[in-house]
């Protein structure tokens, strides 16, 4: 049935990063369309916050994680089996950004974003491999999908350069995974956002958000709804079809 099509009614979700900002929005969108979302976040306290306001749109529980090491990727992933016997949709979305001047990057801006942008999101996905083997099925696929940025893809005008080579990166830690996990019935994709309304990018919008909307062929920044739809089309039977794929979702803006 083509209502089917994009339903993702009873999967398990755990969406990273859950508590705020595009993490927010796509487990937003899982517990509006009846799935059973888990969102971590190292804030106990915005992980109790979100569960508590996405629970009253469905299902929702909290699990404070710091996924800047592999320890903490797998006491998450312990934390996960004592609730669900299975996980059918893991979003890689807990990430940092550091933005400094070419000449005085520091070291620690880079240990920082890519321990938890990139081994973090290899780390989580090793440590949670084996609720998601048991959600795999040929005919609906266990699905990854890890939220990398166009600023992996074209490169960016701020000073975030570990933010940026962490993030193309993880676009192809996205293809590596997908070939190496297609024949066990997991995909695994990317979504590049481009501007949206989030803490990280509260700043930017905040000193450069009319000119970013003038310069988007679309004419504005990224909605709840846009991210949301994304995420539910590679979670849903619909996509199961696709995987290695590097999707942007930034009205045009890397693309045209």
């Amino acid at each position: 049935m083509i209502e089917d099509l994009f339903s993702v009614r009873d999967k398990v979700a755990l969406v990273t990063g859950g508590t705020r900002g595009i993490g927010r929005m796509i487990a937003q969108g899982y517990v509006e369309s009846g799935a059973r979302v888990i969102v971590a976040s190292r804030n106990a306290e915005a992980c109790s916050e979100t569960a508590t306001e996405l629970g009253k749109l469905g299902h929702c529980v909290g699990i404070p994680a710091d996924l800047s090491d592999e320890d903490g990727a797998a006491a998450l992933a312990s934390a996960v089996a004592e609730l669900e016997p299975e996980v059918h949709i893991l979003v890689n979305n807990a990430g940092a950004n550091w933005g400094a001047p070419l000449d005085e990057y520091p070291d620690s801006g880079w240990d920082k974003v890519f321990s938890l942008n990139l081994k973090g999101v290899f780390h989580t996905t090793v440590k949670l491999l084996p609720l998601l083997r048991k959600a795999a099925a040929a005919e609906d696929p266990a699905r990854v999908i890890n939220i990398g940025s166009i600023d992996g893809i074209s490169p960016p005008d701020l000073e975030t350069y570990a933010y940026s080579s962490c993030k193309a990166g993880l676009h192809h830690l996205t293809r590596v995974l997908a070939k190496r996990l297609a024949r066990e019935d997991i995909t695994v994709n990317a979504v590049a956002p481009g501007p949206f309304q989030s803490k990280m990018m509260a700043a930017t919008l905040d000193q450069f958000g009319d000119h970013i909307r003038a310069s988007n062929p679309r004419g504005r920044i990224g909605e709840p709804s846009d991210m949301a739809g994304v995420a539910l089309f590679l979670a849903s039977r619909a996509g199961a079809y696709v995987t290695g794929t590097v999707i942007p979702v930034d009205g045009g803006m890397s693309t045209t």
